[in-house]
């Protein structure tokens, strides 16, 4: 079972400032933090996402291949994390939209501003058309 995912940065302040805002499209927030990490739970409280400083204070890097996905309650969502991810200084890795790889998919990417690949998205076959 997975507990948790961390993501690295070389800037916490931006970082905290890009999380805090995406995160907040699908129902995350910030419940913990310091100086090198920020800890983001869902509304049952379980903390799954910590945005940290490497502990071995090397820069972060992003893994080739390597994305964090979240999921969204409904397209909107989907649309509103995008949006909020590129007016916060993220870049587009994909529009919203239906993807051909799964039938019932409808989702987004981008990157942070560390280079971080994200992905966010709704199951179709689950939602009410919106």
């Amino acid at each position: 079972m997975l507990a948790g995912v961390c993501i690295g940065t070389n800037d916490m302040q931006a970082a905290g400032a890009f999380y805090d805002e995406v995160l907040a499209t699908i129902g995350m927030k910030c419940v913990m933090f310091d100086q090198n990490e920020r800890g983001y739970a869902g509304p049952d409280g379980q903390v799954t996402l910590f945005v940290v400083v490497p502990f071995n204070e090397e820069a972060a890097t992003f893994g080739n291949g390597t994305q964090v996905m979240f999921h969204a309650p409904d397209r909107d969502a989907v649309r509103a994390f995008h949006e909020a991810a590129l007016r916060c200084g993220g870049v587009d890795e994909g529009a919203p939209g239906p993807r051909h790889y799964h039938p019932d998919y409808f989702g987004a990417y981008a990157r942070d501003p560390d280079g971080n690949k994200i992905n966010v998205s709704v199951r179709l076959d689950q939602q009410p058309e919106s």
